[in-house]
């Protein structure tokens, strides 16, 4: 049974549904119905929240009938133009491409990544673009957008206020905000395809020379060490005994991985069939890995210093070879390691995470003189990824030779001095 209250003489009433703790609010208004969760399980309190709500909610009523249209975060923006006769909108258009997206590429990229499309359309771009006709949508708009992701809200309690608490405001990140474009494109696209819209706008952003090139966060030698014997460390003396099997885990993923390179979604599908043993003809024996992942299937020759965390974790595991040699990630206790060691962040404030281990791989490996189209083979990238991400900042893949050249001198002019 529901339990319901009027406030503000009936204007207004919180309720409550019999499975759950919290009240709710709702209002009837210009033919609408609004419903919000207070987040309370007070009624004094949930009371509270439906008043400053129903303000909210008349002021946009308000607004919207005098043209203008309220955002989620509490700025105003010019209500879309009526559409012309038979003309599409923005949300047909992420409609279609949504449907025919998911269908041409399942089986074929993460499903992650697929269900993000979905995401960012319906948390960003249906509510700004969803009621524009799709020949409205152009350069200035799409401006417009931008400005409107990397603004504060007006009233920067006012989001919080509505999500209960949960969330706040905080600018988006620049590889964030290029993800919305690149979708935002996509739709275009459908739409053109689809004969909708006659040809693309212009989405490029404007006032931007080329950005900075920053490279990856890695550990250096010195930091590399100081992580593995904390792991180590750890793996020998765990906190509980019961978590020993997870820091010997720890431990051993560490060493893997600097010793590999591979990512940690290669990493996390890799299973004991996929890796062997194989004997060197000079030097110690190495793994040889059938890697599946981002890239889909490659090979990959690891460092020696890779075979004996693999053989520590197939004993253990007394694994077949269907299992997963290491599953899922250990996020949570290396961040716990490496926070506890002041490595979480570097330099530069870039957190260092699971797959900077990949990229020591790639700078130790660099540093070390290999090839660097072997490099790039190896870790089933590309000499552009590495040349602009990891050996512009390496000094060891400087040749102090070939840049200290001097021509030599004439030999009259030495005669002379």
């Amino acid at each position: 049974m529901t339990e319901r209250h009027r406030v503000i003489d009936g204007k207004v009433y919180v309720y409550r549904r019999e499975n759950s703790p919290f009240w709710q609010c709702a209002v009837y208004l210009s033919g609408r119905n609004h419903r919000q969760t207070t987040g309370q399980e007070s009624l004094p309190l949930a009371m509270e929240f439906a008043r400053e709500w129903y303000e909210d909610r008349v002021a946009e009523d308000r607004m919207r009938r005098r043209g203008l249209m309220p955002s989620e975060d509490g700025r105003t923006r010019p209500r879309t133009a009526r559409r012309r006769p038979g003309e599409k909108s923005f949300a047909d258009a992420a409609h279609l491409f949504l449907r025919q997206y998911r269908t041409l590429v399942a089986g074929e990229r993460n499903a992650a990544y697929v269900a993000s499309k979905a995401a960012t359309l319906k948390l960003h771009l249906l509510p700004y673009f969803g009621e524009f006709g799709l020949a409205e949508i152009n350069s200035g708009r799409v401006q417009d957008y931008r400005i409107e992701r990397l603004s504060p809200p007006a009233d920067p309690q006012r989001r919080t206020r509505q999500l209960g608490g949960r969330r706040r405001w905080s600018r988006p990140s620049r590889s964030t905000l290029h993800k919305e474009i690149v979708c935002l494109r996509q739709v275009l696209k459908t739409a053109v395809r689809r004969g909708w819209l006659t040809a693309l706008p212009d989405l490029s952003e404007p006032y931007r020379a080329s950005t900075k090139v920053s490279h990856r966060a890695w550990f250096s030698p010195a930091e590399y060490k100081q992580l593995y014997e904390a792991t180590r460390a750890l793996a020998r003396r765990p906190r509980r005994e019961r978590w020993r099997a997870e820091s010997e885990r720890l431990h051993d993923y560490v060493l893997f991985m600097v010793n590999t390179g591979l990512r940690p979604d290669e990493c996390a599908l890799l299973e004991y069939r996929d890796v062997a043993i194989v004997e060197m003809p000079e030097g110690d024996p190495i793994l040889e890995i059938e890697v599946r992942g981002k890239r889909g299937t490659g090979y990959c020759k690891s460092m020696p210093g890779a075979v004996r965390p693999f053989e520590r974790m197939r004993a253990r595991a007394a694994a077949q070879p269907r299992d997963k040699v290491f599953g899922k990630t250990p996020r949570e206790l290396l961040n716990r390691v490496l926070s506890e060691l002041d490595l979480k962040t570097d330099r530069e404030g870039r957190a260092r995470t699971a797959y900077s281990l990949r990229h020591t791989y790639i700078c130790l490996r660099l540093m070390e003189g290999a090839d660097i189209y072997q490099v790039a083979k190896n870790c089933r990238t590309s000499v552009e990824m590495i040349e602009k991400y990891y050996a512009a900042h390496l000094k060891d893949v400087l040749d102090a030779s070939a840049i200290n050249v001097r021509r030599p001198r004439q030999a009259a002019v030495e005669a002379v001095n």
